[in-house]
């Protein structure tokens, strides 16, 4: 491709960074080489994908596929109900890349047992990294390859169904046709739980279901609303609906033999970003579907579901810090003030350092965290079940801190749609808020170690096995049981599990990281003053900090 010309008729242009173009995602980001190398993950897998996703082709699709909004289609000429969501072409060829990749399927594949078996040895880990990357390009697409992925061990609970759906949703083939199942090569599963008067309050959930004989023994017809329904063109829905016997989980498929599922689609919602996926207000119009599990056993059946996308909620967001940290990092290496480069400049180095820390400990405990999904040890269950909502709870809430202070750091260009920079701004929120913000997280861990002893005595396996390496480390981890030797009082659950979560990160830097990783992260995020904002870390090794981001060339 050839340059823009530089030299226009009233001015040169000169002192603005060269466009940035083929940038291989994974050879240039040591902390994710370092955290997927320490965890299991198929590297040589990683290693390809994220050379061809880092292509400057592919980061155009995923801009195009944000600009042109996915566009509702209710009816056809004649006035036929069609409730169909189009999609720019750029989205289903990254639809295709994910899925293509493994995304969805990478965990299920070669189990002993099909998908009833449990995750294999690096493949949780290496989908976690997956996420991280395309995360980085276009995350509208991750919602229904997460949310396909984390479908398939919630339908453990019906055989029948999980040999129907499980080969398909577990398919490294995109089939985006207006198809019933059997007619289709591959097919993605959506989510739909949310009602107007509920919201995380999901017992409260009105939408009624009433069992249908002549659908079969397993069959009945939902009416009701959800009022979030994220990627409605999924081939089907996990739902949650009032059967007679009280909150339950049912499978709805979204096309049957021969005709329409009743699901009717009411409006697409005007999200903040998030922009290249369909989310959907919906109502069931006595539609088909199967239950799933024990009636009155909703909440526990859909829970593995759940359990799954909050591993990517947790992952996702160190990637969109990397993918802001290495939009800012460009602009300091090819941008000068005051006589010299912005990258030189110690201010900049100390804002650049600080915010390196927190990206690298996203990204190391999203990964720890993923390689548990992926160990069948009860004990490695148990600390996944605490540690990812512990990791989705810090990750999310620093995301947009990292982000606003990356465009700061590029200044007017960063607040301009020439620049990735607003498109991240806009999804840093998202993931704190998708299936359950701050609070809700914060709540379900103090439940999980009021209900789960295992869990508990997991993580403090994990935390005690990092001390003697770090002074820091131990005396803050004394600090956090002498503070808390029970549960905390419920109006203290965020700064618990700030605390906790912050201990977590440490102890797998103190582990797999670099000393100066380590060492910064240690003596800033654990108690030593400090002030509030970004840049005000003192002692930090700014220049193994910022050589952690790659070249910015």
């Amino acid at each position: 491709m050839l340059p823009g010309r530089s030299d226009l008729a009233g001015h040169e242009v000169t002192n603005q960074p060269v466009v940035r173009g083929d940038a291989d995602l994974w050879a240039g980001d040591p902390a994710l080489r370092d955290a997927a190398a320490a965890q299991g993950a198929d590297t040589g897998h990683l290693a390809t994908h994220g050379r061809d996703l880092g292509a400057a082709e592919m980061r155009a699709l995923g801009r195009e596929a944000m600009r042109v909004a996915p566009d509702l289609r209710l009816f056809d000429a004649g006035g036929r109900r069609l409730d169909e969501v189009v999609f720019h072409p750029a989205y289903h060829r990254l639809m295709a890349a994910g899925i293509g990749a493994g995304y969805a399927a990478l965990p299920w594949e070669g189990v002993p047992g099909g998908i009833t078996g449990g995750g294999a040895g690096g493949r949780h880990a290496t989908h976690a990294a997956l996420v991280y990357l395309h995360s980085q390009v276009e995350p509208g697409t991750c919602c229904p390859m997460t949310m396909t992925y984390a479908a398939v061990p919630a339908l453990r609970a019906d055989p029948a169904l999980a040999a129907d759906w499980g080969p398909k949703l577990a398919s490294r083939s995109y089939d985006p046709s207006i198809a019933p199942l059997a007619q289709k090569r591959g097919a993605t599963l959506g989510m739909a739980m949310t009602e107007k008067q509920g919201g995380s309050d999901v017992r409260v959930n009105a939408t009624r279901a009433e069992p249908d004989p002549a659908g079969g023994t397993n069959a009945y017809r939902l009416t009701g609303h959800k009022w979030f329904c994220s990627a409605p063109m999924s081939d089907g829905f996990l739902t949650l609906a009032q059967a007679p016997g009280g909150l339950t989980c049912f499978l709805v498929p979204r096309w049957l033999d021969g005709e329409r599922n009743a699901i009717r689609l009411m409006r697409l919602k005007d999200k903040l970003g998030n922009r290249a996926n369909a989310s959907a207000e919906i109502e069931y119009a006595g539609a088909l579907a199967f239950r799933l599990g024990d009636e009155g056993a909703g909440v526990r059946t859909i829970i593995e579901m759940v359990h799954h996308t909050r591993l990517d909620t947790a992952v996702a967001p160190a990637g969109l810090m990397r993918a802001a940290l290495a939009e800012a990092h460009h602009w300091v290496a090819h941008r000068t003030a005051f006589q010299r480069r912005l990258v030189d400049q110690p201010l900049m180095r100390a804002v650049l350092a600080d915010l390196v820390l927190d990206w690298e400990g996203a990204t190391a405990l999203g990964l720890r965290v993923a390689a548990a999904f992926d160990d069948p040890a009860p004990e490695a269950r148990a600390f996944a079940r605490l540690a990812v909502a512990c990791a989705k709870f810090l990750s999310n809430k620093l995301c947009p801190l990292v982000t606003v202070e990356a465009i700061e750091v590029m200044g007017g260009m960063g607040y301009v749609e020439d620049t990735a920079m607003p498109w991240l701004y806009r999804e840093a929120p998202l993931n704190g808020i998708w299936e359950g913000s701050g609070n809700v997280i914060c709540l379900d861990i103090l439940r999980t170690l009021a209900r789960e002893p295992a869990a508990a005595e997991a993580v403090a396996a994990e935390l005690l096995s990092a001390t003697g390496a770090d002074r820091g480390y131990d005396a803050a981890l004394k600090a956090h049981a002498d503070r808390w030797p029970g549960l905390p009082e419920e109006a203290e659950a965020r700064w618990f599990a700030e605390s906790l979560a912050s201990l977590l990160t440490a102890a797998t830097l103190i582990r797999h990281a670099p000393a100066a990783v380590a060492d910064g992260y240690c003596a800033t995020r654990l108690g030593a003053p400090r002030g509030r904002l970004a840049g005000t870390a003192p002692g930090l090794d700014t220049a193994a900090l910022i050589a952690r981001l790659g070249d910015p060339a």
